[in-house]
């Protein structure tokens, strides 16, 4: 079996990570356990860019969130047996079960980093053919152009969501199916800027569904030289003054969300050249909260799990490629 990419992507961020000194490890770490609430499961943001509350209740527990959050604690190597224990009692409620596709990776995701640093098995009372009828779900959001849409009624593909799909089928060890279809979808998404767009209609490539993009070509040995040199014209044109990478050519500034799927993206061309480390270690710096964290852009007051992953995941790939780099 080859190695998940979602697998292969997160191992070279944990392997980076391993340089961070102690301090930083602790100050990222306590921010990410901030975020868990009293269920097990983590929140997201509890306030607006204005600092109004969000939710009446107070803190709400978010399946994607825990799943981020998650995420940066294994990056770090830092889920421990009490923060593992009480996230899977949230995974295992009626509050913590997908209800999308979006939510499935994420539990998926949650699901293999708690196996692997807790051994606490989500699934044991599974049925033996779960993973087929998984399978069987998905085709049911399978389009006409060959994608997948959000969900059964939508009427054409989504780069995204068929990036997604993909993924599960890698993580539960199953066969993609009709994998040239999926391949004439992607390619079909291509725009003349060398970037793709999430969905049909739209004329302008965005930074992350470039990534997610790429990221099925990789995985369906779809890339060519053609490809390859369009997509980094068009990384070029959103790298931004400030060091990090643009959702667009149309926005003025870089976010961290962008900023990691453009390094990705130019890791899944095997073109590291195009990374220019200094600059977006400027921009790391610039967003990182002084006591763990990291914001997802400048206009940002608060950092919040999901770009705090983004964060750490682009410093991670950073330090994974000075370490390839040969010592002069």
């Amino acid at each position: 079996m080859d190695v998940p990419y979602l697998v292969q992507l997160g191992e070279m961020i944990r392997t980076g990570l391993l340089s961070l000194p102690a301090e930083t490890v602790r100050q990222h770490a306590a921010f990410f356990r901030s975020r868990q609430t009293l269920d097990g499961g983590f929140s997201g943001r509890d306030v607006d860019l204005n600092g109004n509350p969000l939710f009446e209740d107070g803190t709400q527990s978010d399946l994607y969130y825990t799943s981020f959050a998650l995420r940066g604690l294994f990056s770090l190597g830092q889920v421990d047996e009490q923060t593992g224990q009480r996230a899977a009692r949230f995974l295992t409620s009626p509050a913590g079960q997908p209800r999308s596709i979006v939510d499935l990776i994420s539990w998926l995701s949650a699901g293999i980093i708690l196996q692997l640093s807790t051994g606490v098995d989500l699934l044991q009372a599974a049925a033996s053919d779960w993973p087929q009828q998984l399978a069987d779900q998905f085709e049911l959001c399978r389009t006409a152009d060959g994608g997948y849409a959000k969900n059964p009624s939508g009427g054409s593909g989504s780069t995204y969501h068929s990036f997604l799909i993909v993924c599960c089928y890698e993580l539960l060890n199953l066969p993609i199916r009709d994998p040239e279809r999926l391949l004439n979808f992607v390619r079909q998404r291509q725009r003349d800027d060398g970037g793709f767009v999430e969905i049909a209609p739209m004329r302008q490539s965005g930074t992350n569904p470039t990534a997610a993009a790429v990221a099925l070509l990789k995985i369906l040995n779809g890339l060519d030289e053609s490809i390859v040199q369009r997509v980094l014209e068009f990384l070029e044109e959103v790298c931004g003054d400030d060091g990090g990478y643009q959702a667009n050519t149309r926005i003025p500034f870089s976010d961290m969300l962008s900023t990691f799927t453009g390094i990705v993206t130019s890791l899944d061309l095997n073109r590291p050249e195009a990374i220019a480390p200094r600059r977006i270690q400027r921009f790391l710096k610039e967003l990182q909260s002084p006591h763990g964290g990291y914001l997802a852009a400048a206009w940002d007051h608060s950092p919040d799990v999901e770009y705090s992953f983004y964060g750490l995941g682009t410093r991670g790939l950073l330090e994974h490629l000075n370490a390839k780099e040969p010592q002069q």
